[in-house]
C-alpha cells in the first residue's frame, strides 16, 4: 500500500535528511531549529520580530518607562499607600482579586481563591474592579502586572498560577501551617 505509515514516515525522513542542515539541528531524521526560517510554510507571526527596529521607540524610551513604572507608587495618595500597607499586614492572607470570594470576575481570581479555600484559612480580599485608583497602587505596590495578586503573611507571593504550583508541591501548606484556620 503506497500510503502505509511506515512508507510515509520513509519518505518524511529522506525530505528531512536532503535539506541543508543551516542552522538546523538534525535529530533521527527530523529538524529542529533556534531560528524561524524564510519557509513557505512558516506564518509571519511566528517569526522573530525586533519591535524596537521598526518603531520610533528607542532602547532609552524603554528604560524610561521601567523606571517610570517603579516609580508609580510613590505617586499614590498617601491615604491609599497606607491602606495597601496596611491591608498586607494586618490580614495573614490578602488577595486583590477581579470580583469578590463569593462571586470572582475572572477565571484566575476564581482559582486562587478555590485554591486558598482548600486550606480552611480566612483571608481578606478587595475587588480591584471597583476602583480603578486601587489596582493601579497594587501594580506600583507590588511591581506586578497581573491579577490576582496574593499576599501571605506580609510577603507578595503571585498570582493563581504561583498559588496553584505551590499547592501542587505542598509549599503553600508549609507557608500556611501557621495561619489560624476559620473555625
Amino acid at each position: 500500500m503506497a500510503g502505509s505509515l511506515p512508507n510515509i514516515l520513509k519518505r518524511f525522513a529522506a525530505r528531512s535528511l536532503s535539506k541543508p542542515l543551516g542552522g538546523s539541528l538534525y535529530n533521527y531524521g527530523l529538524r529542529f531549529s533556534t531560528m524561524a526560517p524564510n519557509d513557505p510554510d512558516t506564518h509571519d507571526d511566528f517569526k522573530p520580530t525586533n519591535k524596537l527596529e521598526n518603531s520610533s521607540t528607542s532602547l532609552k524610551d524603554v528604560v524610561e518607562q521601567i523606571s517610570a513604572e517603579k516609580s508609580a507608587f510613590l505617586e499614590i495618595p498617601n491615604k491609599l499607600q497606607d491602606n495597601l500597607v496596611h491591608d498586607v499586614k494586618d490580614n495573614p492572607i490578602m488577595i486583590y482579586m477581579k470580583g469578590v470570594p463569593e462571586f470572582p470576575q475572572c477565571g484566575f481570581s476564581s482559582l486562587a481563591v478555590k485554591v486558598l479555600q482548600q486550606y480552611d484559612v480566612p483571608f481578606s480580599a478587595r475587588n480591584i474592579l471597583e476602583d480603578a485608583e486601587l489596582k493601579s497602587a497594587v501594580k506600583g505596590f507590588s511591581n506586578w502586572p497581573t491579577f490576582p495578586q496574593i499576599f501571605i503573611k506580609g510577603e507578595f507571593v503571585g498570582g493563581s498560577d504561583i498559588i496553584l504550583n505551590m499547592h501542587q508541591n505542598g509549599e503553600l501548606k508549609d507557608l500556611l501551617k501557621d495561619v489560624t484556620s476559620k473555625k
